[in-house]
């Protein structure tokens, strides 16, 4: 393993609702010269606060929790997951929709010193790969029925509001994400996308043109043909966004 001396630690955040299973997890981690625990968190809810607020290299993390479960949480933190993760619970049901929710390990309860040093491993293993290389492509976790669907934030045609949740289109697909309109917006780089109303982002490489309605209003239309209302407040920024002033009139 790398010095500590040699390199920066590991920073590790601990989801687990089970106070003796989160004491266990501390004591084999602080015996690891090269790790820093970075936060500790009981429910699902505290571990969005402290992953967004800490963004650890490694995490483990909890299936079955108060709020919202190990799932939830991938599916919300969006594009700031860790750079390895690892599920540890006492249900072996799940494993194969941790794999597929992009888990590097499955540590199944109880399990012995040996088998959590080995997912540790890996898991620092994964964390300093990843620091060593250009981040990845952000993506959105979605969970579907049996399964997690992955969907690359480039990829995205636009973005809608729909009541406590958003809609990601992509193509002729869609996917209900389980997060607000500003929640979402504040992980999409700026330089891609652009609100253009109080419901709708759009990918600006995907926006055609700008029209003037006849009653004075904008509208937005994409390059699938897709027409968004374009609001006033948000008109002048899209333009600057789009590097040009010009608007068709709508036809």
């Amino acid at each position: 393993m790398p010095s500590e001396a040699s390199s920066p630690k590991i920073r590790v955040v601990i989801v687990d609702d089970e106070p003796p299973a989160c004491a266990n997890l501390r004591v084999l981690l602080k015996a690891e010269a090269d790790v820093e625990i970075a936060g500790e968190c009981g429910s699902g809810k505290e571990a969005l606060e402290v992953i967004r607020r800490e963004r650890p290299d490694l995490a483990f993390l909890d299936v079955q929790m108060p709020e919202c479960d190990g799932f939830e949480v991938l599916e919300r933190l969006g594009t700031l997951l860790p750079s390895a993760l690892i599920f540890v619970t006492a249900y072996e049901q799940f494993a194969i929709r941790a794999f597929e929710a992009g888990a590097l390990d499955y540590l199944l309860k109880p399990y012995d010193d040996a088998r959590f040093l080995l997912a540790l491993r890996r898991g620092m293993e994964r964390a300093r790969q990843g620091s060593g290389k250009p981040a990845a492509p952000p993506r959105f976790a979605i969970r579907s029925v049996g399964s997690v669907i992955f969907v690359g934030v480039p990829e995205i045609d636009w973005v809608e509001a729909q009541d406590y949740c958003v809609s990601l289109h992509v193509g002729k697909a869609s996917h209900l994400l389980r997060r607000s309109l500003t929640d979402v917006a504040s992980e999409l780089d700026p330089g891609q996308f652009c609100r253009v109303h109080r419901s709708a982002i759009v990918n600006l490489l995907r926006v055609r043109r700008i029209d003037v309605l006849p009653d004075g209003g904008y509208r937005v239309l994409l390059g699938d043909g897709t027409k968004l209302p374009l609001s006033r407040r948000y008109r002048k920024e899209l333009e600057a966004r789009l590097g040009a002033r010009a608007i068709s009139s709508s036809p």
